[in-house]
């Protein structure tokens, strides 16, 4: 959806080859979207987390499509994770529209209609992360739009800064508990971003899918050694869904790092079984031979 505001006249179904070859597969990260603009695409995409609603208002004013990365509970459906396209804004009535691959266009493809607090709500779960798709010649006018946003290590600050707030007001917020935890992966403080999932899983009001989607918890505890909490959460998932690549990816790393060879092994190629495009298993795949 993105991609056709510039133009772009491939499908769903061709992305679906290299995003999503297994029809199962529960996840597809916002940096493999970005990666399939980059290497499919005459466009190019960055991902960014710790996003605010003035920014999204902004770029969408200097006309460049951003995809949000959300939490939803649709009708009959428990909490899942969506993405969906803004594409216009209206202060009086404080809503955004949006394309929405599950919800449609909207009447006369408008958009659908989001309140700000909605918004904001359902991207909160997600640490606020979202990808803007833009020309290589306008990179210079993003740059300054972002601001501090165009460096990655400066959005996570920001984004951790806005999740210790939310946590210090709502002590029982899971999500600002877990969002300090991705921020604080991204800076390489995984000690603090261990202490931080640590709680948010102790809230107890994580969605049961949260694990489906993000990965932060698996890096921080296997870079501090805590090998068996790795393998806990990756039991979860193997439990809920066999096909997330990225749960036998990381469950590869502790059996590596534990001198399990030919079960790290195993585990990488299970996961490069539900996704042959999975790079970070290939690599360490590879790097075993």
């Amino acid at each position: 959806m993105a991609l056709s505001y510039y133009g772009w006249q491939q499908d769903q179904s061709f992305a679906r080859v290299r995003l999503k070859p297994n029809r199962e597969d529960k996840n597809v990260s916002p940096h493999e979207l970005a990666g399939f603009v980059e290497d499919e695409s005459f466009v190019r995409a960055l991902v960014r987390m710790g996003g605010t609603l003035e920014l999204l208002k902004r770029l969408v004013a200097n006309g460049f499509p951003v995809v949000i990365d959300t939490g939803e509970m649709f009708e009959a459906y428990d909490w899942i994770g969506h993405y969906r396209v803004l594409i216009a804004y209206d202060d009086s009535f404080q809503t955004f529209y949006f394309f929405d691959s599950f919800l449609g266009v909207g009447a006369g493809a408008q958009g659908i209609t989001k309140s700000y607090a909605q918004v904001d709500s359902d991207w909160q779960a997600f640490n606020r992360t979202f990808i803007v798709v833009y020309e290589p010649q306008r990179e210079e006018l993003l740059r300054a739009l972002l601001g501090a946003y165009w460096d990655e290590s400066s959005a996570a600050q920001l984004a951790f800064e806005t999740a210790q707030e939310e946590a210090r007001r709502q002590p029982q917020n899971a999500f600002a508990w877990f969002n300090m935890g991705t921020s604080l992966v991204a800076l390489g403080r995984y000690q603090q971003a261990a202490a931080a999932f640590d709680h948010a899983n102790r809230t107890g009001n994580l969605p049961w899918r949260m694990y489906w989607y993000q990965f932060g918890a698996f890096e921080a505890y296997y870079e501090l050694g805590r090998y068996d909490d790795v393998l806990s959460l990756a039991k979860i998932n193997q439990n809920n869904s066999r096909e997330l690549e990225e749960t036998y990816y990381w469950q590869g790393r502790v059996q590596e790092a534990q001198g399990k060879i030919q079960q790290a092994a195993s585990s990488y190629r299970r996961a490069l079984t539900y996704n042959p495009n999975y790079a970070d298993a290939r690599t360490a795949l590879d790097n075993l031979s």
